[in-house]
């Protein structure tokens, strides 16, 4: 018997197979072959269209039984991660009403902001555990502002996840950890936070009914099965937001435990059982994916929407032809990059940096001196320094950090990134052969409720490395005050 996952990303939809029993890997891909388009229409928007992730779904859904070469009826339950804070609408017959607004997006930052002054910081801190922000709830504000037309049409709102559901099964619901996400649950009250929706002057109505994870949350009907070629009837059990559910992959559930990500985004999540935050601007509090009213575990995350997208671009805009390239050529130049800088936050508002748009800068390049290896270089230990930069704020708001865990994949990848990581913060990063995908197929299975089980498989079996710091710190911790003297500079002038 098998389980199959899905992670809806905003670059492409990927897809794993796995044996049910074990949690092995049977087979991954990806959809499309390059990367989705994002919509830009405005600065500082970004858009997707949800039928085209339906589409990608029963692509990849094809080619991944043609090629694992296995019997499709034998697959017995759905997981599903996907990107979060999206925002999804739907009319009455369930089809899309426009494009969904991701995110990246910044467009709803002062409506966010304006929520945090009047409804204030205590009920926001002890209540939705976040400043209301440029999340879900303040995008369907927006919309409600500014495309009336559209906003009458609305019959549920939805993460994209709820949306790739509701595709397979045609049950239009939601989850706790999905409302936390857009600041749309109370956790002093246990229930939708109808307190923001009242504030937003948003209909209660258009709230998906709730439903628990690892659970059976709506079975493939007959068009969705043709569509995809997944047997009619089997569950969807689990649906989680990307980081959420890539701590999951993991094996983080326990408080100390921080996942880290370096995607197009960086991420760290941290989980705890505190309830007392004060960075609730910088920082998001999530029900983390084994929350329970009794035992409320949330997932602090610090999110960095400028990190593996700086990259990316610079491979895209070099002669460059891959990472490894990319990367042989910075392992070339001595820590500090000989005085280059990058400032690496070009993706949209950072929050970290109370929702300042400071973009990219290139800083101290000599014409005579540097090379585009330089850039490289900078570019690895820029982002890395924002890691460092997210963990102190954390570290600052007493959040305990005992393990680093991250899969093995983007950024960390580069021997450059995380050894500068692991020795600015003086913690082992372990590093572990998984994927987002992966754990939502895994995770799918996850019906007992067993987690100590469940990740004790991940640490037998997925372990690659562990990064060491470096005993000579001196070096980097240079390199790093440099950089955050110029970030400081530069943010003080977006002030």
């Amino acid at each position: 018997m098998y389980t199959i996952g899905y992670d809806i990303g905003s670059s492409s939809v990927k897809v794993a197979i796995v044996e049910a029993v074990t949690g092995k890997k049977l087979a991954s891909l990806h959809e499309p072959p390059g990367e989705m388009e994002i919509i830009a229409i405005q600065r500082d928007w970004a858009e997707q269209d949800p039928e085209q992730w339906w589409d990608y779904i029963c692509k990849a859904t094809k080619r991944i039984l043609q090629e694992a070469n296995i019997d499709a009826t034998k697959i017995t339950a759905i997981g599903i991660s996907y990107q979060m804070h999206g925002l999804v609408l739907v009319d009455k017959e369930g089809n899309s009403l426009r494009n969904s607004i991701i995110w990246c997006d910044s467009r709803a930052v002062a409506i966010g902001d304006k929520a945090y002054q009047d409804l204030g910081h205590e009920f926001c801190a002890t209540e939705l555990l976040n400043a209301p922000g440029n999340f879900t709830a303040s995008k369907l504000k927006w919309v409600k502002d500014n495309q009336p037309h559209i906003y009458e049409q609305i019959h549920k709102y939805m993460l994209p996840g709820d949306y790739i559901a509701y595709k397979l099964t045609g049950e239009l619901v939601t989850t706790k950890n999905g409302l936390a996400e857009g600041t749309l649950w109370n956790y002093k009250t246990n229930k939708v936070a109808t307190e923001l929706l009242d504030y937003y002057g948003i209909d209660h109505s258009l709230t998906p009914d709730v439903v628990d994870n690892f659970t059976d949350q709506g079975k493939v009907h007959t068009a969705a099965a043709k569509a995809t070629g997944l047997p009619k009837g089997i569950s969807v059990t689990y649906r989680s937001g990307d980081q959420p559910n890539n701590a999951l992959s993991l094996n983080i559930f326990r408080p100390g435990e921080v996942a880290a990500t370096g995607g197009t985004s960086g991420v760290i999540y941290a989980v705890t059982d505190q309830s007392d935050f004060k960075e609730i601007r910088k920082v998001n509090h999530f029900a983390h994916v084994n929350y329970t009213k009794e035992h409320p575990t949330v997932g602090r995350l610090l999110n960095i929407n400028g990190a593996g997208i700086q990259y990316r671009w610079l491979r895209n805009n070099s002669v460059e032809n891959s990472y490894e390239n990319m990367n042989r050529k910075a392992s070339k130049l001595p820590i500090g990059s000989d005085g280059v800088l990058v400032i690496p936050f070009g993706n949209g508002a950072e929050r970290m940096l109370d929702n300042k748009n400071v973009g990219t800068h290139f800083c101290n390049l000599n014409l005579n001196q540097h090379s585009n290896a330089h850039l490289y270089r900078a570019a690895l230990e820029g982002i890395a320094f924002s890691f460092v930069y997210g963990m102190d704020i954390l570290k600052k708001d007493q959040t305990e950090i005992n393990v680093i865990r991250a899969g093995n994949d983007n950024l960390f990848r580069s021997e450059i990134f995380a050894n500068t990581v692991a020795t600015l913060i003086g913690q082992e990063i372990e590093i572990y052969n998984t994927t987002g995908a992966v754990g939502a197929a895994r995770a799918a299975g996850l019906t007992d409720g067993d987690f100590d089980r469940f990740g004790e498989s991940i640490t037998k079996n997925d372990h690659v490395m562990t990064y060491i710091p470096i005993k000579n710190k001196e070096p980097y911790k240079a390199a790093y005050n440099n950089w955050k003297t110029e970030l400081e500079f530069t943010v003080q002038k977006h002030n």
